[in-house]
């Protein structure tokens, strides 16, 4: 029996994860949350670690509000980044594998390709350095371990998908950033991509996100369609928007090391917000 410890089990990831390997015989998962596990405290860590004896730990923890990490720094910092290296230090500890979670955000969005996972980091907020440094603590402190950087994520709970269909309930008329550019990617697809790295050796940084890209005004255009609505969407600029926290203009992905070093390819965006909405 493969045990293996999830962190944030209850966001969307977690959520995604747990669904998938439900039937799974042969895999137990020891489920943990803010209220089970403390990430920031190395000791409550390696106390879980080594009682569980984890094949693997995946970490879907983060502190992701982006305009809040811009006042919570701190607070940011403990989960993005000591919550990695304290899940990077037990992983070494115990032999398990570490499966890290990470974000476009690293990038500073001002290039005009897909970025390769050897593209120079460059983080313009809290959020983003952050996440940077998590990843650079797992780097350091774990022995096996998987760094999956992906984007505009939705799946079980609260998303921009969700959002949009609320605010149509009420509005004929919503306003959408069109100037910044990602991959609409689904919790479903990103633990398929988990899953076909999990139990292999392939180690290393990864990213990974659907296929295809479109801005935020599209990708609501697109939710609108789909279910049926005939919201108009008007597509605003970033500086219209007016969010505290910087935002990438382009921070499409390109899932190089996947396509290169593994038989799995991510749904094309549309596809995969298409099978997401006939969930809900």
């Amino acid at each position: 029996m493969k045990k293996i410890i999830v962190t944030g089990c209850n966001g969307q990831l977690g959520r995604a994860v747990n669904e998938y390997y439900k039937n799974a015989a042969d895999i137990s998962f020891v489920n943990t949350d803010v209220a089970e596990l403390d990430i920031t405290d190395i000791d409550a860590v390696m106390k879980l670690a080594r009682e569980v004896n984890p094949y693997a730990i995946i970490n879907c923890a983060a502190h992701t509000a982006v305009d809040a990490c811009e006042s919570q720094y701190e607070k940011a910092f403990a989960i993005n980044a000591i919550g990695a290296r304290n899940l990077a230090i037990a992983s070494r500890e115990t032999g398990a594998k570490l499966v890290h979670i990470s974000t476009d955000y690293v990038f500073d969005g001002k290039g005009t390709r897909p970025y390769v996972e050897t593209d120079p980091t460059n983080p313009m907020g809290a959020y983003g350095s952050t996440k940077l440094a998590g990843e650079e603590f797992v780097k350091a402190f774990a022995d096996r371990w998987f760094i999956l950087r992906t984007a505009w994520l939705y799946g079980d709970g609260k998303n921009f998908a969700k959002t949009m269909l609320r605010l149509s309930e009420t509005h004929d008329e919503v306003r959408v950033v069109g100037d910044q550019f990602g991959s609409p990617t689904s919790t479903v697809e990103l633990t398929k991509a988990i899953d076909a790295l999990l139990f292999t050796e392939n180690y290393g940084l990864f990213h990974a996100t659907c296929e295809g890209s479109c801005c935020w005004a599209d990708f609501a255009k697109e939710v609108f369609r789909l279910a049926g609505k005939d919201t108009h969407v008007e597509a605003i600029t970033t500086e219209e928007y007016g969010a505290p926290a910087p935002r990438p203009a382009y921070s499409v992905l390109d899932n190089r090391m996947f396509r290169l070093t593994t038989d799995f390819s991510f749904a094309d965006w549309h596809d995969a917000i298409a099978a997401y909405m006939k969930t809900l």
